[in-house]
Order: structure tokens, then C-alpha cells, then sequence
């Protein structure tokens, strides 16, 4: 529930998004497609700092249904091994409480970092996500290079722009050379298996964390 309340907290309160809120909680339809969600939290579990929604493309996706003129519809980024990444975000006030050095755009891009190695790890080949053009300055600073499919008005005051990026190692290293990070940052369950089935045939499970 921490996720939910994270995400009411940042896209209801602080950017003042039209999403659907249900008490203290941010929650859409999409959160009952089978999502996952790759979460960065305290050692202890207790204290959330961020978090990710990912859906393959292959399914029903905000990616396809509501922001399909970003791509001009592209069937390219319906398939199985490339996943949406949706709803991220950072808690602001718990990062500057337990890491006082960082500011917002460095944990942004150790978020995508991890993201990174969880697509690797579970065999997903591209992500993909619609942002806002300010959010290009936090992808430069992860060292990530992403594939622009294109920006549609009609959605809010700014453009949303459509992006993705591959996912494999020579990605990982650069982003690890550019933010100086040495050692993995995604601790995968004791029970994880692939979500991605190594056939390229579907999504065999739905709990990355």
C-alpha cells in the first residue's frame, strides 16, 4: 500500500494530476492488469523512497490506450519483451532525511539505474515511458540514451513526449560509468523467475520488487 500512497502523494497532492484517488491512495485500472512494480526502499523494508509500475506492452497499457498519438500508434511497441514503465516517482522528504547529499534529479537516475538492471534480469529487451520534455534532463543524467517516437499536445499545459531505451549490458555500464556506481543495485527476490518466458511468449509472473 506504501506504493499507492506515494503515488497519491506526489501525482494528486504535489503535481496535481487528474488520477484517480481513493482515500490516501493513488490506484487506476491498470494496477488490475497484472502489473509489477520494481520499489527502492530501506533495508528494513519499512521506509519506501521509490517506485516504478511496469506492464508489458503486449497488454493494455496507458502507453497504447491514452497516450497512443505520442507514437502515432506504433504496433513496434506492442510486444512481449518491451515493458511500460509508468507512475515513477520519488519521496522527496524521505530521501532528504536518510540521504541528505542527494537531491531529487540524482535519486531519479539511480531509480533508472535499477530499472535497468531489473530489465535485465527479468529478460526485458526495451522500456518504454510518455514524460514530460523536462524529464529529458534527468535521463541525460543517468547516461541513458533513448530512442524519441515522437510528442502530441492535447494531454495537459506541456507536450507528453514517448521514449524508450534498450536494455543489455553495454546500457548498464554506461549508465554505472556516468552516475559512478559500482556495485548492483537491484536485489531481486529469493523467488523471482524471469518476466519475460525466454520464448518471447508471454509474462509468467508479476512480482518484481
Amino acid at each position: 500500500m506504501e506504493v499507492f500512497k506515494l503515488r497519491k502523494k506526489v501525482f494528486a497532492d504535489q503535481l496535481n494530476w487528474e488520477v484517480p484517488v481513493n482515500g490516501d491512495l493513488e490506484i487506476d485500472a491498470y494496477d488490475a492488469e497484472n502489473a509489477s512494480y520494481f520499489v527502492w526502499c530501506s533495508d528494513d523494508g519499512k521506509t519506501l523512497y521509490g517506485c516504478v509500475r511496469l506492464m508489458t506492452t503486449a497488454g493494455p497499457t496507458l502507453l497504447h490506450d491514452v497516450f497512443g498519438r505520442t507514437h502515432e500508434f506504433s504496433d513496434d511497441l506492442k510486444q512481449h519483451d518491451v515493458w511500460e514503465g509508468t507512475r515513477m516517482c520519488v519521496d522527496e522528504d524521505a530521501i532528504s532525511r536518510d540521504f541528505p547529499d542527494m537531491d531529487p534529479g540524482r535519486a531519479f537516475s539511480l531509480l533508472l539505474l535499477g530499472l535497468c538492471e531489473v530489465g535485465l534480469f527479468h529478460g526485458i529487451n526495451r522500456l518504454v515511458s510518455n514524460f514530460e520534455p523536462c524529464m529529458s534532463r534527468v535521463y541525460r543524467r543517468a547516461g541513458l540514451k533513448y530512442d524519441m517516437h515522437g510528442k502530441a499536445d492535447g494531454y495537459g499545459k506541456r507536450p507528453v513526449c514517448c521514449a524508450s531505451f534498450a536494455v543489455n549490458e553495454t546500457v548498464l555500464e554506461e549508465m554505472r560509468a556516468k552516475l559512478g556506481v559500482d556495485l548492483p543495485l537491484y536485489r531481486a527476490p529469493a523467488t523471482a523467475i524471469r518476466l519475460v518466458s525466454p520464448d518471447n511468449s508471454g509474462a509468467p509472473m508479476r512480482n518484481a520488487a
